[in-house]
């Protein structure tokens, strides 16, 4: 088996670590938010290391700040987290081809490390680059949330610095590429018209579950040149 220096892209390394570095900052937001929410210290930490999920967090986070109980917190967090079937769905293969690795890499399988992974293809680039960048977006996310949560005190409003833009951001600069096939912009833009137009009508988070209504454009079939 080749070594992890050798299959290492530097291009995808420096990309990873770019991503990473976002996930620090929207990291501290969720721990700073958490902490001004006065959600126990232990509680955040254990969100982040044991879930790694970030839109279900911050929505669990604004669940339990705006008065909800635990059920409705863990409730509100799985059914924005139902997108990680198709996810899995769609990269499992490049996960690892044995049980107990695959298990291990669901827990790296966020919006940004499918991502990163689909967009190189398949074959062995494209398992160390979801590897690559799950890894270094767990440990910058978790770094990100204990610094938030210190800073908690002294920021009183994370969001006017604006951190919880920088990873959506890109997030979309990783998937730009993508968008030259015709029904990946049909899935794109269905997707986001349906997100759009749910949005002042559900809570926070729960927009991108409608957004997965996209995926039926792929069944479109592409209109003939001819």
């Amino acid at each position: 088996m080749r070594s992890l220096n050798r299959t290492l892209d530097r291009e995808d390394l420096r990309d990873a670590v770019a991503l990473a570095a976002a996930s620090a900052l929207v990291g501290a937001s969720f721990g700073a938010l958490a902490a001004t929410a006065q959600v126990p210290m232990a509680l955040t930490m254990a969100l982040s290391l044991l879930v790694f999920a970030g839109g279900a967090q911050f929505l669990a986070v604004a669940v339990v700040a705006a008065g909800g109980g635990a059920i409705a917190a863990v409730a509100a967090g799985l059914l924005l987290n139902a997108r990680h079937v198709p996810f899995g769905l769609a990269v499992g293969g490049n996960i690892a081809d044995r049980w107990p690795a695959r298990l291990l890499g669901t827990h790296l399988m966020v919006d940004e490390s499918v991502a990163f992974s689909r967009a190189r293809g398949g074959g062995t680039r494209s398992r160390t680059a979801y590897w690559l960048c799950g890894a270094l977006l767990f440990v910058a996310w978790n770094l990100g949330t204990v610094a938030g949560m210190l800073a908690g005190s002294a920021v009183p409003d994370p969001d006017a610095f604006g951190v919880d833009a920088a990873f959506p951001a890109a997030l979309l600069a990783l998937l730009l590429p993508s968008l030259r096939r015709a029904d990946a912009r049909r899935v794109g833009l269905l997707a986001a018209a349906a997100a759009l137009v749910a949005t002042p009508w559900l809570p926070a988070g729960l927009p991108v579950l409608v957004g997965l209504a996209g995926l039926f454009a792929a069944q479109v079939p592409a209109r003939s040149d001819a």
